[in-house]
């Protein structure tokens, strides 16, 4: 992997570090890692002796006075064949809290003993791992593009099954193969236009007999496959915020416990029950919908309830999609119908137009039959009827394609708007290209720029205060 040209590797010398790895509290099993160079004294120790490299080892994991904080299994991983690309020890124990601060304390300790006799610091300093730490020395040392390294949290995070196999997909490399075939062809072509642009006299029409225009309209075409791959690894990564509105007594609640498959809400025939926002993260063919119920919309004199209906106004202007249920047993009454009214301006109000707002009319086993608006959607929170389609319905306005799960790759929002300005780029490079006259330098320098936003996604050209951010909302450990 080509590293960033202002980042620099790692110094040699650079103080190892040291985390608890598995997560707060007790478990069967924890672990605390150790990386840096030079291990090879704090391994003896702490685990007694040396290890074979890449062999766990069973034994005591001793203190300074020899005795044994715990039993357990010792791996180690001479650099650069580890995961951070330096020496790393593993040291896997009973999974108590107290047990593993121990450990901690101990591998601390060990490292900051010096030798009596000269002074000199017989093992390397070790120090508290920062957020991330691990995964950023990975990047560092070329173990993993920043792609890949950022789909080592979205692997963690994931919420379904199709978003931690699209994780996988990017951890294993397929996003970063995408950008690297891209950049491959960029250079390709660069090099044809700085050639045209450098030996002007050969009189070489390489425009024409290298097919440049052809060239340039395939990257624009992949790029282009490469952002809808992308749109929908993003939808996967952050899923869909969904929130329910409408009238009390419309069934929010109803439909909320349907969708999630379970009594999350409580239901009551007693307009205001909902209060606050009730939220519930679901999934449709892996996509994860986080679907809000909010307070049924009114004017209200309760100061409880009017405190739940101006967070679910909140709630309604930063969704990605809007429930707007009704009541289609209410549906004929006038005093009803002038409440939807309204509730509908101040929607059209507060919801950007690019926000859809899908209309739902509810209690269809009740008033089966009931002429509804072109687009609306008739259900049965109670029964289910309808559910399917409402389910398809969110799918389609949010741009999932049907069968996508299947070859997507993670992705997130700073990828998306890379790829954005890399499409950008292009476009303007193609004009130049197009024109009677065509305008070579102009040419190269947007398919520079077009390969500089691409390789801000794998890491190759990325500000170190974005790498901060990054890898700062990593866990301890990673």
């Amino acid at each position: 992997m080509q590293v960033a040209d202002n980042q620099s590797m790692l110094n040699p010398t650079a103080d190892p570090i040291v985390a608890i790895t598995t997560a707060p509290g007790r478990g069967a099993v924890g672990i605390v890692r150790i990386s840096g160079r030079r291990l090879g004294p704090l391994v003896e120790a702490i685990c007694g002796r040396a290890l074979t490299p890449r062999l766990a080892t069973y034994g005591p994991f001793r203190d300074a006075e020899g005795d044994a904080i715990d039993q357990g299994l010792g791996l180690y991983f001479p650099g650069p064949h580890s995961y951070t690309g330096e020496d790393v020890l593993e040291l896997q124990a009973h999974g108590g809290p107290v047990v593993l601060q121990l450990l901690m304390q101990r591998c601390l300790q060990a490292a900051a003993e010096q030798d009596a006799a000269t002074g000199a610091a017989r093992l390397p300093r070790l120090r508290l791992a920062r957020p991330g730490e691990f995964t950023e020395r990975a990047f560092l040392n070329g173990k993993l593009d920043l792609a890949q390294a950022e789909a080592v949290m979205d692997l963690i995070d994931a919420s379904t099954e199709s978003a931690a196999r699209s994780a996988s997909r990017s951890l294993a490399g397929a996003f970063s193969q995408e950008i690297h075939h891209l950049t491959d062809g960029l250079i390709n072509l660069r090099m044809l236009i700085e050639a045209t642009l450098d030996f002007p006299e050969e009189e070489i029409d390489i425009l024409t007999t290298h097919g440049v225009a052809g060239r340039l309209a395939e990257l624009e075409h992949t790029l282009t496959a490469v952002q809808s791959k992308a749109r929908q690894g993003a939808l996967l990564r952050e899923g869909i915020k969904v929130v329910i509105a409408g009238q009390p007594n419309a069934g929010k609640s109803s439909l909320l416990n349907s969708l999630a498959g379970a009594e999350l809400a409580i239901v009551t025939p007693i307009a205001g029950t909902t209060r606050d926002v009730v939220q519930q993260t679901i999934q449709i063919e892996g996509v994860p919908l986080h679907v809000l119920d909010t307070a049924g919309l009114r004017e209200s004199s309760d100061e409880v309830e009017r405190l739940g209906i101006e967070r679910a106004w909140a709630h309604i202007a930063s969704a990605d999609a809007v429930l707007f249920l009704h009541d289609l047993t209410r549906a004929d009454l006038p005093e009803y119908a002038a409440e939807d009214a309204v509730i509908s301006k101040t929607m059209a109000e507060k919801v950007p137009g690019s926000v859809p707002v899908i209309h739902l009319w509810n209690k269809s086993d009740v008033a089966a039959g009931a002429a509804l608006p072109e687009g609306a959607i008739a259900l049965s929170a109670r029964t289910g009827a309808g559910l399917d389609e409402l389910r398809q319905r969110l799918l389609q306005v949010v741009g999932w394609q049907a069968g996508a799960g299947e070859g997507v790759f993670i992705a997130r929002e700073r990828h998306l708007q890379a790829l954005a300005r890399a499409a950008s780029h292009l476009g303007v490079a193609a004009e130049h290209l197009a024109g009677p006259a065509p305008m070579l330098d102009l040419l190269a320098e947007e398919l520079r720029l077009t390969q500089n936003a691409l390789s801000e996604i794998t890491g190759e050209f990325s500000a170190d205060d974005l790498l901060g951010v990054i890898f700062s909302r990593f866990c301890i450990g990673k």
